[in-house]
């Protein structure tokens, strides 16, 4: 194993043959000396060690903390530069037991920097630039009431030096900042410009100067921003006033609060019409984009103003090209949708498709907090941001895919607020499981193919593959996909539809989802609820499959018949690192077949087990796992068959 936790060393094994009862019975009854470890897949975990702030069964303790930072943002875009110009009030609000003597800033677009770590380890590409471009903020002025802050920038980060301490347990620092930037020409990944036949789309994200968070686990988080790991930041209130050219619609986190204002009267009265609707409504038709009358006239540009409670960052879209339509769910939650003529006829459906994929979760998690949902198609093949994202598409299934994979992200990590720098798994392996129940809610049952263990079972005997709990920064576009996506999502409906079973499982995902709502969990906060919500110790589980590069491969090694007082007997083989609980399907050679099932705790002491099953009827054959429930690498050897083995035995005589 990679770690020191790992499981009992594998010995040599003898295979039993049919050759004789006694031959057969030796083979069963010996066992390999195994060296015992001080440690082994089974034991528990080395988590941090409890305390008032978080608890050992995995909930927020009494003096669990978290800051909150409130925005008040005027911002601009000028189409012809790209540059988008904004200014900030901002309200930190210093919710922890200490004093801080400074603030850290992420400053994202400065990984456009041609001297930026992004540029040095290459991972531009995973923003999406084939080399970097642009010179990343432009901040002309930070300060609190009339004075000049001291403000030092570092890469992607920048630290305010106080003239006093913030004081612990509520204490407030106001300070205001002036930016701008520009848009880079070619970036296409978190945001970006595409251009289409009526228009240009403008994705603006990751684009404000936000404070950094500070918490329990590591004081300032100053991980710099290099494009793989996504953000960690704080939850606020951000009111937000974006003035664009008057021929543009705005989609935008949060609710729009002067819709009026900003819309022509018949467009208020469709998108009024819309929030009390469940089929979709026009607000903007495709024959109205660009035609005279279909904005509101008489001004050059146009301030669309938006409210948003408990996000942590704001996004935005812009476009003379948008095309606008709009419904709400069953209880309430405006979705609206915001695509160029080129999305037809699928993006048509697209607000049916977040509507649909919002209600699914609703039953299955915990209701959608936010009053709104938007979906907007653009330069970005798929990202998220509170209450709006970014997805790209054009066939049925991958418009819906990439939209509830998207929308979901609501959920993990908008509302579950984990720390994608370093635990990536925590939302893409979330969402890559909730989406595999999702996909139902479209295109009807098609089982669980989308995050069907033995069908991931090819990925995981690459020697050389890292951990899932491994920083995403640190991995390629393909180990992140396969990792922090797949074997996540995978690992995840193993343990639901396999190992706890649904009602289990869900009572503890859901408690989870229930203590740590606008919430910042750890890993060992999933670990430890999901272990006390369902009643099991899953420490083997997690090691496993999350800590470890394991593989799972049972083999059916023996079988012996009854003798008096002693049922028939099947030894079975661990070959791998991983250990799973035992399905077993057995045919007797009266014809008759019965299942049984082993609990995981069987691999306890050793990787070989000899399991009697009961009654006094010889085996004709054995197969582990019949159903395909779990990821073998090597199901050539999950089958034990007598007549096989005599038509071998004879063929070798």
């Amino acid at each position: 194993m990679n770690l020191a936790v790992g499981f009992l060393t594998l010995m040599t094994i003898s295979t039993a043959t049919t050759a004789s009862a006694q031959e057969a019975e030796r083979d069963l009854t010996e066992r390999p000396n195994q060296a015992r470890l001080e440690k082994t897949i089974f034991s528990p975990l080395d988590l941090p060690t409890p305390n008032s702030r978080r608890l050992a069964s995995g909930a927020p303790g009494p003096d669990y903390w978290q800051q909150t930072v409130d925005y008040e943002i005027k911002a601009s875009l000028d189409p012809e530069t790209r540059i988008v110009h904004g200014e900030a009030h901002i309200t930190y609000t210093n919710a922890s037991p200490h004093d801080l003597e400074y603030i850290w800033m992420n400053l994202e677009q400065n990984a456009f920097r041609e001297d930026s770590i992004a540029a040095a380890v290459g991972a531009a590409t995973a923003i999406g630039m084939s080399e970097t471009e642009g010179d990343g903020y432009t901040i002309s002025e930070i300060k609190s009431g009339n004075k000049a802050l001291d403000f030092q920038v570092y890469d992607t980060l920048g630290r305010i030096t106080l003239v006093k301490p913030i004081k612990a347990n509520g204490g407030k620092f106001e300070f205001d900042i002036t930016w701008d930037f520009t848009i880079p020409k070619n970036v296409f990944r978190r945001f970006g410009i595409r251009d289409f036949k009526k228009g240009k789309v403008y994705e603006i994200a990751q684009w404000i100067p936000a404070v950094a968070v500070y918490d329990d686990v590591h004081g300032w988080n100053t991980m710099p921003y290099i494009g793989t790991g996504e953000f960690y930041s704080n939850f606020g209130t951000y009111d937000v006033e974006l003035t664009v050219p008057s021929e543009m619609i705005v989609a935008a986190t949060g609710e729009l609060t002067n819709a009026k204002e900003v819309l022509t009267s018949d467009q208020y009265a469709a998108w009024k019409k819309a929030k009390k609707s469940e089929e979709t409504v026009m607000i903007m038709d495709r024959d109205d984009v660009g035609k005279e009358g279909s904005r509101p006239t008489g001004k050059d540009t146009l301030t669309w103003k938006f409210h948003a409670e408990d996000v942590r960052t704001f996004a935005w879209a812009c476009s003379d090209a948008f095309i606008y339509d709009a419904a709400s769910t069953s209880d309430g939650t405006f979705v609206q949708t915001f695509y160029p003529a080129e999305g037809l006829p699928v993006w048509g459906d697209a607000t049916q498709m977040a509507r649909v994929a919002i209600e699914g979760y609703n039953q299955r998690l915990i209701p959608y907090p936010y009053p709104t949902a938007s979906n907007v198609l653009g330069a970005e093949g798929g990202m998220e941001y509170p209450m709006i994202i970014f997805c790209r598409g054009r066939s049925e299934s991958s418009v819906y895919g990439v939209t509830t994979h998207e929308i979901g992200h609501n959920w993990f990590p908008m509302v579950i607020n984990t720390d994608e720098r370093r635990h990536a798994w925590m939302d893409e392996g979330f969402n890559t499981f909730i989406n595999g129940y999702s996909t139902a809610d479209w295109f009807g049952e098609q089982g669980l193919s989308e995050n069907d263990p033995a069908r991931f079972a090819m990925f995981m005997t690459d020697p050389k593959q890292m951990p899932v709990a491994t920083p995403p920064d640190m991995l390629g576009s393909m180990e992140l996909g396969v990792l922090e996506y797949m074997k996540t999502g995978v690992g995840l409906t193993l343990l639901r539809e396999t190992i706890l079973g649904p009602e289990r499982f869900d009572y503890a995902f859901r408690k989870y989802m229930e203590r740590w709502a606008f919430k910042s969990p750890q890993p060992a906060d999933f670990f430890r609820t999901m272990e006390d919500a369902s009643g099991m110790d899953l420490a083997w589980f997690w090691r496993g499959w999350f800590y470890e590069n394991a593989y799972l491969d049972w083999e059916v090694s023996g079988v012996a018949k009854p003798k008096p007082g002693v049922g028939p007997r099947v030894r079975l083989d661990n070959l791998g690192k991983l250990v799973m609980p035992v399905h077993l399907r057995v045919t007797y050679t009266d014809g008759s077949s019965e299942d049984y099932t082993r609990p995981v705790e069987i691999w306890f002491q050793a990787n070989r087990v000899v399991i009697e099953l009961p009654g006094n009827l010889e085996i004709a054959k054995v197969t582990i796992d019949p159903d395909k429930r779990y990821p073998d690498i090597d199901r050539k050897n999950n089958i034990w068959d007598v007549e096989k083995r005599r038509a071998e035995k004879a063929k070798s005589q």
